[in-house]
């Protein structure tokens, strides 16, 4: 444990961050497996809809450092494929 009374206070402040980190991270793969289960039922609205909610989360928890910038241009990717896939 710290000694010094920054360094608890970082510590605090760090385990809050990895808290909302962890949520929003749980939040992107929700969206994720929602686009994914849209994908199965075939709904195209559905589909559509899910896809540009799951990137734009992906995007905003990118900019937030959360995730890396490959990490996300992979993610994206990978659901762009299967979106194209799908309208085949």
């Amino acid at each position: 444990m710290a000694n010094i009374r920054s360094a608890e206070k970082r510590a605090r402040i760090a385990k809050v961050r990895a808290l909302r980190n962890a949520s929003r991270k749980s939040a992107m793969k929700t969206a994720i497996k929602r686009f994914e289960a849209a994908l199965a039922e075939g709904n195209k609205e559905d589909i559509e809809a899910t896809f540009k909610k799951a990137v734009r989360l992906i995007d905003k928890i990118a900019a937030k450092g959360i995730i890396h910038p490959n990490a996300r241009d992979r993610k994206k990717s990978q659901l762009a494929r299967k979106l194209n896939q799908a309208q085949l």
